[in-house]
C-alpha cells in the first residue's frame, strides 16, 4: 500500500465518522442520512459525463449494492435511535470487516493472505474494545442498540462484497462508484416522496 492510499483511506475513515456523528445528532436522521445522499449523489452525477456507462453484467451488482445500502441506512437509523453512538458506532464498523472477510471466502473464494486475516481480526477486535465501557455500563447494554448495530453490520459486509465485484467487473472502479451513487440517491429520494411526502422536500432544501 502507497503512502497516498494509506493517507486516503485514514481521510476517508474521518470523514465516514463525521458522517455518521452527524446523522446521530440531527433530530431527523432519516431527513437527515437522506440528504447526504442525496449530496454525493448530486456530486456523482456531475462525473457520469466522464466515466463509461456500465455493462449488463454490473448493473446486477449495483442493484444489489443499492438494495444493500438502503438496509444500511435503515438499520444506522435505529441503532442510533435506540442506543448511544459511541457503542452502536464501534459495534457497527468493527464487525464489518469480519463479516465481509468471511463473506468473501464463502461467496467469492477469495481467501485474504493469513497477515491480512491478522490485520483484519486486529482491527476489529480494537474497534470493539471501543463499545465496551465495563462497570455499570457493561450492565446496562442495550440489546436492542446492539441488533440494530449488527444488521448495520451484516448490509455494510453485502454492499463491500457487491461493490468489490461489480467494480471488477466494470470499465473502472470510478465508473462504477459514479452510477452507484447516482442509482442509490435516486433511489434514496424515491424512498423519501414515499414515506414522508412531497413536503419533505421543502425541508431537504433548507438543511
Amino acid at each position: 500500500m502507497t503512502l497516498f492510499v494509506f493517507l486516503a483511506v485514514l481521510v476517508a475513515a474521518a470523514m465516514h465518522a463525521i458522517w455518521n456523528a452527524l446523522v446521530k445528532v440531527h433530530l431527523d436522521r432519516f431527513l437527515s442520512i437522506t440528504l447526504m445522499t442525496l449530496g454525493m449523489g448530486a456530486v456523482a452525477l456531475l462525473a457520469l459525463p466522464f466515466v463509461e456507462v456500465p455493462k449488463s453484467e454490473v448493473w446486477p451488482y449495483i442493484i444489489a449494492s443499492v438494495i444493500f445500502h438502503m438496509g444500511y441506512r435503515t438499520f444506522l437509523i435505529g441503532a442510533y435511535k435506540a442506543g448511544d453512538f459511541a457503542q452502536t458506532y464501534p459495534l457497527a464498523r468493527g464487525t464489518a470487516p469480519l463479516l465481509a472477510a468471511f463473506g468473501g471466502m464463502v461467496v467469492v473464494a477469495e481467501v485474504p493472505a493469513p497477515l491480512a486475516i491478522v490485520g483484519i481480526v486486529l482491527l476489529s477486535a480494537g474497534t470493539l474494545v471501543l463499545s465496551f465501557r465495563g462497570g455499570a455500563h457493561l450492565e446496562r447494554l442495550n440489546l436492542r442498540a446492539v441488533g440494530f448495530a449488527l444488521g448495520t453490520s451484516i448490509f455494510i459486509a453485502g454492499y463491500t462484497l457487491s461493490d468489490g465485484s461489480g467494480a471488477r467487473l466494470a470499465a473502472t472502479a470510478s465508473s462504477y462508484a459514479a452510477w452507484l451513487f447516482v442509482c442509490d440517491a435516486a433511489w434514496a429520494l424515491v424512498l423519501c416522496l414515499t414515506f414522508r411526502g412531497p413536503k419533505a422536500l421543502p425541508v431537504l432544501a433548507r438543511d
